[in-house]
């Protein structure tokens, strides 16, 4: 299963996640595919996450976008999964902490409330260091407006990693870099397997 982390206000709807559960429809591998709404609790988040691994078959890879790439650290250190980070989030408890209180989500109306608590939760989730590299596939963008890629690349030391130069934090151009991610999450057509 690819178990798709958004980021923080994004939801299902986010370009790259709409892009690759299409690809993913093409290849007849539709049930491969798993992207949650996750809740704003980072410790909810989480939790989610977990329950819908646990009812998977087969291998997870996590995808996570900005903060779902810092939880999909989390994840991976905690059940040795793998994961496919992109722009991740590497401190969000003090990126976020200007985020207290009401703010609007990027796609389909309405808002979540990031309250204290939230910025503890993450606090909470932090990974200092990771521990296998080899599970880990970073795709950092230099043009990223809101995340800094140099903080990525330092945190992720010898892991898989695609730099691009330019782009930015949406990683406007992620179709060019689709094969590569689902190489990564070993997603292959049903009759490419055999």
């Amino acid at each position: 299963m690819i178990l798709y982390l958004h980021g923080f206000r994004s939801s299902p709807q986010s370009f790259k996640a709409r892009l690759m559960r299409a690809r993913l429809e093409e290849l007849g591998l539709s049930h491969e595919w798993c992207c949650p709404v996750l809740p704003v609790s980072p410790r909810d988040a989480i939790a989610l996450a977990e329950s819908l691994a646990a009812e998977a078959t087969g291998e997870i890879t996590l995808v996570g976008s900005s903060l779902g790439g810092f939880y999909a650290t989390w994840l991976a250190e905690q059940h040795g999964w793998r994961a496919v980070l992109l722009n991740p989030a590497v401190v969000p408890q003090e990126d976020l902490s200007a985020y207290i209180g009401e703010q609007p989500l990027w796609h389909g109306g309405g808002s979540i409330v990031v309250e204290p608590r939230h910025i503890d939760e993450l606090r909470a989730l932090s990974v200092p260091s990771i521990t296998h590299p080899e599970r880990y596939y970073l795709i950092a963008a230099t043009g990223d407006e809101v995340l800094d890629y140099r903080t990525m690349l330092k945190h992720y030391p010898g892991v898989k990693t695609t730099l691009i130069q330019g782009s930015n934090h949406a990683i406007s151009d992620f179709s060019s870099y689709m094969d590569d991610v689902l190489a990564f999450c070993a997603a292959r057509p049903p009759l490419a397997a055999a």
